[in-house]
């Protein structure tokens, strides 16, 4: 089978009229690039959970430069009135700012940094590109959370990626608690794709990026998984970030707490994985969203 048949086969189904357990057939972390900052134990955590953690990837003093470029973007009556931020249902507060690596020449930056760019290159074994990037805000007392989901599922259906060889990096610019809507992953869960009921409403964008109702699994699928891999939190200060398989089975709880939690969030997406017609949609969501530009990223 050649490169474009593979790109073209739907090998992982889903938005059918039911929610079924596939066995993945890609590996977690690609051969290709041998160099890197990645350790081998690291690697290795990743393939077998899905994600590992970085402690300390940004300095304080970074940390403190980013959050105040956060503070400026969101005080921006540009950046509040673009398509491409997000605003709480309830609230109206910022909630996600979508292609801020094109919005900030600061966080565009930081996606070239060796210490990211150079790490994604090593898990995915080839030269790749931003195919989402976003700042999320989850506000103390009215942040609210995200349903159990895999990010390849939506990927799949409505951006058309062909094959799980995308990863995501999580940079915490505020302390992650267990208590203040921290994110929840299932550590090896990400080696079965959960391929989810109900077909595909027309711009279905527009409301999942708030709250997703279509590609969710099933409570019987979830129930299955946590009960097979358990449940882990990505806790930690400031600086610290996630590196998670695209496949990753996630989510999030409410924040009640008076403790704010924003993060900067980053997929890098293989450029031999570029997106091709959306599998389980009628059009592909907007480039902001799922960019269509698969230029490789450089220093």
């Amino acid at each position: 089978m050649t490169l474009a048949d593979l790109s073209t086969t739907d090998r992982y189904p889903t938005r059918g009229s039911d929610s079924t357990l596939l066995d993945r057939t890609d590996p977690t972390v690609w051969s290709g690039v041998r160099t890197g900052p990645a350790a081998r134990d690291e690697l290795a955590a990743h393939d077998a959970k899905g994600f590992h953690v970085v402690e300390g990837l940004l300095s304080p003093a970074e940390v403190q430069a980013h959050w105040q470029e956060l503070e400026r973007l969101m005080r921006d009556e540009r950046v509040r009135n673009d398509e491409r931020t997000v605003v709480e249902r309830s609230s109206n507060e910022v909630r996600s700012i979508f292609e801020v690596h094109e919005i900030s020449e600061q966080i565009g930056a930081l996606a070239r940094d060796p210490r990211v760019l150079d790490r994604a290159r090593q898990i995915l074994g080839s030269d790749v590109y931003v195919h989402q990037s976003r700042i999320n805000f989850m506000p103390g007392y009215r942040g609210t959370g995200f349903y159990w989901h895999s990010d390849f599922e939506t990927w799949h259906a409505e951006d058309g990626m062909p094959a799980m060889r995308a990863v995501s990096i999580s940079i915490a610019l505020t302390d992650n608690y267990p208590f203040n809507g921290g994110l929840m992953l299932m550590p090896g869960a990400h080696r079965t794709f959960v391929s989810c009921a109900g077909e595909t409403p027309e711009d279905n964008y527009k409301s999942s990026l708030k709250q997703q109702k279509v590609g969710v699994p099933s409570e019987d699928n979830i129930t299955k998984l946590a009960y097979e891999h358990g449940i882990e939190q990505f806790t930690g200060q400031a600086g610290s970030a996630l590196w998670f398989d695209s496949n990753c089975m996630h989510g999030s709880g409410n924040n009640i707490t008076p403790y704010p939690r924003s993060n900067i969030f980053i997929v890098f997406n293989s450029v031999d994985n570029a997106l091709v017609e959306p599998f389980a949609a009628k059009s592909p969501r907007p480039d902001y969203v799922a960019s269509r530009d698969f230029t490789p990223l450089r220093r």
